[in-house]
């Protein structure tokens, strides 16, 4: 039922494509922009997401969620746990902490090139009534320097919208998919995008991408987001972009729709530029690949790479993905959520093994065999997709979980470093 309404009839697109011009200044409109600080033809992008920063995670830093007691789920409720002067005492005390100069740094002496930063709709247009407190836009500003210092590029990524745009804690708000339900939440999300493009407008040296929304949930049938609604919401979010520059990247995530059904949407000959499409590939949250060895893990990545990635016709990044072959990380499907990979996530679940060692901990504490499998599955990813704009991992770093942890795999030899190292080189080929 939702595939359907990828076709969508002659006039809607018309109507969409007139209501896209007329919300851009006809001075502002051009035939083509000019170059970009980052070739995208011809550059792979290589860089990691710096997740669990500016928008909180419950199994990036279970610290901080600890703090605010067992109803702290999401940074909503962590925020209303806490109060507006704890939460902006603690979260101001994180956000000048957990990410540094000396990252930026390091990020790019291992050869990476992209930085993407999560940044929620709160920390841009907050709202009345809203539990969230506000400072992170400082922390980026600081932020950008810093890429610039260290030569690389900023994706700035709006992780989190209004009544959610997928339920999940990472936006901000876990339980219910409200976004598109109220006209005024799209509205404030366009207001965000169109506030950071013109706070970053005189650094495209810096920041090339701006990304719309993180993971958009469009494929749960009535309970997700109409992909009408989320495709029109693409095209304004563009002309807001255009209307303050000509140079921004737009980057859509693909609503978690078959990458390849966003052929011809905002594509090269539909008359806009510098639009780049994002997908996510995860192999940890389905019962059935939790199953696969890292032979047929492997094998996944690589497919994914050639028969989805390689074919389509904008720029394309797997923007993120992971060395993860379990889903044991502590509060990684949700704070109070078991896994499936130890048969303790509930209905949907089995048994696979122990999550002993995958859980908390340090990449050392990981068995040999399972760091040298991490290694072949990270490989294995890297070459797959490369074979189109390129990736970004996530995440940098964590309190302790080691399949997802950039920062220690790098310095632990499970990471490429430089990334463009291989040990079990033509895994694709």
């Amino acid at each position: 039922m939702i595939f359907s309404t990828i076709r969508k009839p002659a006039l809607v697109a018309l109507g969409i494509v007139l209501a896209l011009v007329q919300a851009i200044p006809s001075s502002t409109l051009r035939a083509k922009p000019r170059s970009l600080s980052f070739d995208y033809n011809n550059q792979k992008v290589r860089g990691v997401n710096l997740g669990g920063w500016l928008v909180l995670e419950p199994w990036i830093t279970p610290s901080i969620f600890e703090k605010g007691g067992d109803a702290a789920v999401d940074e909503w409720t962590l925020t209303q746990c806490l109060g507006k002067d704890g939460a902006q005492s603690l979260l101001s005390q994180h956000w000048n902490t957990f990410i540094t100069a000396a990252d930026f740094q390091q990020i790019s002496a291992a050869g990476m090139n992209h930085v993407r930063i999560p940044v929620g709709y709160w920390a841009v247009v907050p709202q009345p009534g809203d539990p969230y407190v506000q400072g992170q836009l400082d922390i980026l500003d600081q932020a950008i320097e810093w890429a610039r210092a260290a030569d690389l590029k900023v994706i700035v990524d709006l992780h989190g919208a209004p009544g959610s745009q997928n339920g999940f804690d990472n936006s901000g708000r876990r339980g219910s998919i409200d976004w598109d339900q109220d006209p005024t939440h799209v509205n404030i999300t366009l207001d965000a995008i169109q506030a950071l493009a013109e706070r970053y407008a005189q650094y495209t040296d810096v920041v090339t991408i701006i990304e719309a929304l993180n993971e958009p949930m469009s494929v749960m049938g009535p309970s997700g987001v109409d992909l009408n609604t989320l495709k029109q919401f693409y095209y304004d979010s563009w002309g807001r972009i255009r209307a303050v520059n000509q140079d921004t990247v737009l980057a859509m995530h693909d609503g978690f729709q078959d990458i390849d059904s966003w052929n011809g949407f905002m594509g090269p000959d539909s008359g806009v530029w510098n639009v780049m499409m994002d997908t996510h590939h995860y192999e940890v949250f389905d019962n059935g690949l939790l199953s696969d060895n890292t032979d047929q893990h492997v094998q996944s990545a690589c497919s994914f790479g050639k028969n989805k990635v390689s074919p389509t016709d904008k720029w394309t990044v797997v923007g993120e993905w992971t060395g993860a072959m379990t889903d044991c990380a502590k509060n990684l499907n949700g704070r109070g959520v078991g896994a499936r990979w130890d048969g303790s996530y509930g209905s949907g679940s089995s048994f696979h093994g122990s999550c002993n060692g995958y859980a908390q901990g340090q990449v050392t504490d990981l068995s040999d065999d399972a760091r040298t499998d991490i290694r072949r599955f990270i490989e294995a990813q890297l070459d797959a997709f490369e074979c189109h704009t390129g990736w970004l991992y996530w995440t940098w770093t964590t309190e302790g979980a080691p399949e997802w942890d950039m920062k220690e795999q790098l310095a632990t030899g499970v990471f490429p470093n430089p990334v463009t190292a291989r040990q079990f080189p033509g895994q694709c080929d």
